[in-house]
């Protein structure tokens, strides 16, 4: 307080203005009212739903961000040329590893080396009991687990991006991985099979032939069925990885139902009930090598495959919108 009664605030703001110092400043208290009253009477716009205007939930988490941080971490590089490397892996073991006893094993197996076509099929058939159900296994069973283990989702939810949205992003952006990664196998080993096998036709264990044209068509169609045939593997997996933050046991989980359900459908005992099994249907696309395609058996795969993924998908919708986030 002055000598006069007048009452002074002082604050001390360090700054420097060209080569002067400036170390306080008294500010008569009628200006720090009015500076208190404008602060009081500043606010953000909302929208009508409560967010902040200029907020778009569309454009949070955008996809190609999302894919490629994705493709930058080192499992996601480390399986994908695991990939590229099995057709030459399989090539080699056709190569080097044959012995005089001329033992024949029976299927596509001993047709593998007939030409391109049949070596693309055997590679289906080699990676079709595990390789496959694991690699999409592993990109939707490890995507939101991953980030509850690492303390990130909180942060993500908190950013914010809507729950639904953040799901929908992490279950498209595997799915891109997924299609990706099974479509990369059977062209190495097109491409492997044609430089070393020559551009044949496809011959089934049946005796039908195929030209090498529409073999091509025949491995499209395969594929495509392979994917469609293994949404429930992504369904489940996105299912557990939304109910627990261990990614190991997301993608564990989901491998170990896929394997249980193969040895179920060994046992012929069960008879039409393994007709249910998801994986009962599998291997339906090998009679896209044939003369005469008989579509029923991939249309009862696909059919039971969109089922189990839906449910397992609205399952894992439910569970995640309604998830207490505390890691």
């Amino acid at each position: 307080m002055s000598e006069n009664g007048e009452v002074k605030a002082k604050v001390s703001v360090p700054a420097t203005v060209g080569t002067e110092n400036v170390s306080t400043v008294h500010t008569d208290p009628a200006a720090i009212d009015e500076m208190v009253d404008a602060a009081s009477h500043e606010h953000v716009g909302s929208g009508a739903d409560g967010s902040v205007n200029g907020f778009r939930q569309g454009r949070t988490l955008p996809l190609r961000v999302e894919l490629a941080r994705q493709l930058r971490r080192r499992r996601t590089q480390l399986l994908l040329g695991f990939l590229v490397l099995l057709p030459f892996i399989l090539w080699a073991a056709f190569e080097f590893g044959k012995n005089g006893n001329n033992q024949r094993s029976g299927g596509f197996v001993d047709l593998a080396t007939a030409s391109a076509p049949n070596f693309v099929v055997f590679v289906l058939f080699a990676a079709g009991s595990f390789l496959l159900p694991m690699i999409v296994a592993l990109f939707f069973g490890d995507t939101i687990a991953s980030e509850a283990s690492w303390s990130s989702l909180k942060y993500l939810l908190a950013m914010p991006i809507p729950r639904g949205r953040l799901l929908r992003q992490k279950a498209l952006t595997s799915g891109l991985l997924s299609v990706f990664a099974l479509v990369l196998l059977p062209a190495v080993a097109l491409l492997v099979g044609v430089v070393f096998y020559g551009a044949g036709e496809a011959v089934s264990p049946t005796g039908d032939a195929i030209t090498f044209s529409d073999s091509l068509l025949a491995m499209v169609f395969a594929v495509v069925y392979i994917v469609v045939n293994l949404l429930w593997v992504a369904g489940l997996a996105i299912f557990l990885s939304v109910t627990t933050d261990a990614p190991l046991g997301a993608v564990g989980g989901t491998v170990l139902v896929a394997i249980l359900s193969q040895i179920l459908d060994q046992i012929t005992a069960l008879g039409n009930a393994r007709d249910y099994l998801p994986t009962h249907f599998s291997f339906a696309w090998s009679d896209l090598i044939s003369t005469d395609i008989d579509w029923s058996d991939m249309t009862r795969g696909a059919f039971s495959a969109l089922t189990y993924a839906a449910i397992f998908g609205l399952l894992a919708a439910r569970r995640f919108r309604t998830k207490d986030i505390t890691s």
